[in-house]
């Protein structure tokens, strides 16, 4: 499968002021493999040091780490000659070995002409010492709705929607609307979707989903307090409690009856610093810069990706083709808010958006839009919607009090401008900057 965050490492491996990289992302989104294929695809060799797995490597980062000892080492260890314009040095699960992540500095210091990559969790990598100001960071999230259309085998489609051609939309809806329900149950796990192509199976992808629940849970006892443990899991469990409400605000009350932020905060801090969770802030004023605004006590918390969440909750994927239960009349909104946020988080790892996402509400709880974005030099308001919808009351408010240039609603209808409101359908929202870039208010 391709991965759009390649076109990254290309520029990282021409650039002419190249550091090593630190490739970040949550456990199970494809961090090796991506370096593998990129190694395999941009350079002639690749020289691949597993810290967990290879302990007898370590040796060579025990005391000399100067960067032609290091060399030296590897050499020598896997019998092969490594040079700098052609090898690609991967260091993987690099949060094992503290002497090859302080070797990064003497890289980038001393030896800025060999290509080194490592990749780890973000605790991982972040706990201890840190070559901060001496290495490139990028980070690897699920695959997105459009790189799981080249995945399935519908290249055309996303070739139609890429086309930015309006008299075409309509012809995609239902096409596009039926892939994006899939996608909603897989989600971008690389090795759900693996599984779902191979097999075409909902439920052997399923079965993925949960191992890697399941994974993540026994992940809580690494780098945290055992005292902390039972607060992660239950902040962790929570999530989908959370998100069915109509007003998606965290409330630490609803995770036990009693909790208080104060014994709380530091399981959340951790959920966030590991990429499982995605923390959206609330703005309560619409002002450049978004973050000096942001409200750090009023705030949503989403998962990492839309087919973990639905596979936390319970979801079977009829309920996605007939929206006829209960269940999921609930709880549709969840998870198309969690698909847009995940797709939002995919733009800026593309470069297209540098600011995180916030969310707009009046303190009183009224009016809500769920996600503001900083485009260019201006705030743009998401209202989503799982739907057909044709107004939104509070992007009508918030309309009235910022007037801003643009504004967006992203549901299930075609595509179109009014009043400088953007209805853009679900499956296009990747496509956001282009469309505010090409298509005018009419």
């Amino acid at each position: 499968m391709r991965r759009y965050i390649f076109n990254s490492l290309l520029n990282w491996k021409t650039s002419p002021r190249r550091k090593p990289l630190i490739l970040y992302g949550a456990r199970q989104v494809g961090k090796t493999w991506v370096l593998k294929e990129f190694g395999k695809s941009a350079f002639k060799e690749t020289v691949y040091i597993d810290f967990d797995k290879n302990k007898e490597v370590h040796k060579y980062f025990n005391d000399n780490i100067s960067p032609s000892y290091i060399i030296a080492g590897l050499e020598t260890h896997f019998q092969i000659k490594i040079n700098p314009q052609d090898t690609l040095i991967i260091f993987d699960e690099i949060q094992d070995c503290q002497r090859a992540k302080d070797a990064l500095k003497y890289f980038n210091e001393d030896a800025p002409q060999y290509h080194v990559a490592a990749a780890g969790s973000f605790l991982g990598i972040a706990h201890g010492k840190f070559p901060v100001g001496q290495v490139d960071e990028l980070t690897l999230r699920p695959l997105s709705f459009y790189e799981f259309l080249e995945a399935a085998g519908s290249s055309f489609l996303l070739e139609r929607i890429n086309d930015q051609d309006k008299s075409k939309f309509q012809s995609l809806a239902v096409s596009a609307e039926s892939k994006l329900k899939e996608y909603m149950y897989i989600g971008g796990m690389p090795e759900a979707v693996s599984v779902f192509i191979e097999s075409g199976s909902f439920l052997d992808a399923r079965n993925v989903q949960l191992q890697i629940l399941n994974n993540y849970r026994n992940d809580f006892t690494k780098h945290i307090k055992e005292t902390d443990i039972p607060k992660v899991r239950m902040l962790w469990d929570s999530i989908p409690l959370h998100l069915a409400k109509e007003k998606k605000k965290f409330m630490y009350r609803e995770i036990k009856k009693g909790a208080r932020a104060a014994a709380y905060e530091n399981a959340l801090d951790w959920l966030v610093n590991t990429g499982l969770v995605h923390k959206v802030d609330r703005v309560n004023s619409v002002k450049l810069p978004l973050i000096a605004y942001a409200d750090r006590y009023a705030f949503k918390i989403f998962m990492l990706d839309t087919g973990l969440l639905s596979a936390a909750s319970g979801l079977d994927i009829k309920t996605f083709f007939d929206p006829d239960p209960q269940v999921y009349r609930e709880f549709k909104g969840a998870i198309t808010e969690q698909f847009v946020l995940q797709e939002l988080k995919t733009l800026q790892n593309r470069s297209l958006s540098s600011l995180p996402v916030y969310y707009w509400g009046k303190e009183e709880g009224k009016s809500e839009v769920d996600f503001l974005i900083q485009w260019q030099n201006e705030v743009v308001p998401i209202e989503v919607k799982s739907g057909i919808h044709k107004r939104s009351k509070s992007l009508e408010i918030y309309s009235e009090i910022y007037k801003p240039a643009h504004a967006v609603r992203a549901t299930l209808n075609n595509f179109g401008i009014s009043g400088g409101v953007y209805s853009i359908p679900l499956y296009m929202i990747a496509s956001i900057n282009n469309i505010l870039n090409n298509f005018k208010p009419e």
